[in-house]
């Protein structure tokens, strides 16, 4: 998903349009879509970070139903094809989040794209509206870091919730400026189109990972004429409810728990072989909410079970069995030895909830109705009892003052000469696999599902399969065979115990 652990590597998250120059390829143009008699321009200048990277800022309206009212800022970074030649075009990316920034993903881009990729296309990547360096939602931090627990437990905890997120909204929109309140994925999609028409392109290639998945299904479903080519990795349904987001997300992350339990019986490397990890980690839950368990690598704090599952939750991105083995056994073990002392990690996205919550309408009537949900799904998932993702989303959005820009709609299928390329793990923690098939049954004939039969979130440079696939679809268009599926990779080690 997603967003904050959506976004790339999942551990930590990272703390935007003038009107559209062309009507839309279908349909007559609605108010916010109508033709501009300027088009923007982009001011280019070389990155301070590095000097084969162009940094680039343009102005777009705040609100696209108001295109001639105040504006935002986006900012963006492009690197240049490295054969000009035989450029094809440019390459809009997006790591997900909401919250994860493009501009720094595309920095980095010489360690995530091959090189076949970084020779024949600009690789662009613009910060959405609202996040990292564009007009970015400013918090208090003291108010965010007070943020209740999202694994609400009373009717205390509810309303505690609720008037929180009212508290924290309204400190947001104090601080953020106009776009606050327009920061919905399909206005992101109509900035990129500026960002599109300002780059003199006809047509975009678009890769997106996590929820950069929803800005491309956006871009499709709105200018499908203008995309060359589509790649989802790691697939956002914005189609689903309320029950299938909580159900097929809950479902990912107990399946990626239990992948972990695999890992251990079959690798000597695991710290807990031998162990009943899921008795083990239920034992654990016990203790946090005793108010027993210690952090292993930030005492004398204690964990609470909403932190114990995100901590196994975030672990299962790559994933990192080896790391959250030792974890969970220095865990139950605190006090009884000394515990390796590290860094802390910053799980704080200011960006996540005004972003998501102008996403997605996911009503819930109030603890009684909640309380009985979160029961079902326990059932079904006796370790990880909740997505801590879909909770953390739920959770955020209880009260918010104002009802979704953007909420669920069907996918449409995909028109004209659009293609996609959808890619996802089998056993995802965060975009259930069930998602990526439904979303390329929505876009029709014109899409194809790519299996990676491995684990992880985001697959692109887990899988020399998967990436060899992508690669070939961008230069060459060439759908993958229906039901093609790639090995799955064992992940290595990742730290040390």
């Amino acid at each position: 998903m997603i967003f904050m652990a959506l976004s790339m590597g999942g551990v930590r998250a990272s703390r935007a349009a003038l009107a559209v120059i062309t009507l839309l390829a279908y349909g007559a143009a609605p108010a916010y879509a109508r033709p501009a008699t300027t088009a923007p321009a982009i001011t280019w200048a070389t990155c301070p970070e590095d000097a084969q990277v162009q940094c680039g800022t343009i102005k777009v309206p705040a609100d696209w139903a108001q295109p001639t009212g105040p504006t935002t800022t986006l900012t963006m970074a492009r690197r240049k094809a490295t054969d000009p030649g035989r450029r094809i075009g440019t390459l809009l990316i997006n790591p997900g989040g909401p919250g994860g920034s493009a501009f720094d993903f595309t920095l980095n881009a010489t360690a995530f794209f091959g090189e076949q990729v970084r020779r024949r296309f600009d690789i662009v990547g613009v910060d959405p509206r609202g996040v990292g360096r564009s007009s970015p939602v400013l918090c208090s931090r003291d108010l965010v870091d007070a943020q209740p627990s999202v694994l609400i437990e009373s009717e205390q905890q509810y309303a505690a919730m609720v008037a929180y997120n009212r508290r924290l909204a309204a400190d947001c929109a104090a601080r953020s400026g106009p776009v606050f309140g327009h920061l919905d994925t399909a206005s992101v999609a109509r900035d990129y189109d500026t960002v599109r028409g300002a780059l003199g392109e006809a047509k975009i290639s678009f890769y997106g990972a996590s929820y950069g998945t929803l800005i491309g299904q956006e871009y499709a479903r709105l200018y499908p004429a203008r995309l060359r080519a589509l790649v989802l990795d790691g697939v956002m349904d914005h189609s689903a409810d309320l029950d299938r987001f909580l159900v097929q997300q809950t479902e990912a992350a107990q399946d990626s728990f239990g992948e972990f339990v695999k890992w251990c019986a079959r690798d000597k490397s695991c710290v807990l072989r031998g162990h009943d990890i899921p008795k083990l980690f239920v034992a654990a839950m016990a203790r946090a909410r005793a108010g027993q368990l210690i952090n292993p690598y930030d005492p004398p704090n204690k964990l609470t079970v909403a932190q114990l599952t995100m901590a196994a939750f975030t672990s299962f991105y790559e994933p990192q069995w080896y790391s959250f083995a030792y974890y969970l056994r220095d865990a139950m073990m605190a006090g009884r030895r000394a515990p390796k002392k590290t860094p802390p990690v910053d799980l704080i996205d200011y960006s996540f909830a005004p972003v998501f919550c102008e996403d997605w309408r996911l009503p819930v009537t109030g603890y009684p109705e909640l309380q009985r949900r979160l029961r079902t799904l326990a059932a079904g998932a006796p370790q990880m009892l909740v997505s801590p993702l879909a909770m953390t989303a739920v959770a955020g959005c209880l009260g918010w003052p104002s009802p979704p820009d953007n909420p669920q709609r069907p996918v449409p299928p995909l028109t004209g000469a659009a293609s996609a390329l959808l890619v996802n793990a089998r056993h995802d923690p965060a975009t259930a696999y069930a998602w990526a098939q439904q979303v390329t049954a929505h876009l029709g004939p014109s899409a194809r599902l790519l299996t990676y039969d491995g684990w992880g979130h985001v697959v692109y440079n887990k899988s020399p399969c998967v990436a060899a696939a992508v690669d070939t679809y961008l230069f060459t268009l060439t759908p993958v065979a229906a039901g093609t599926r790639c090995p799955a990779v064992e992940p290595p080690p990742f730290g040390i115990g």
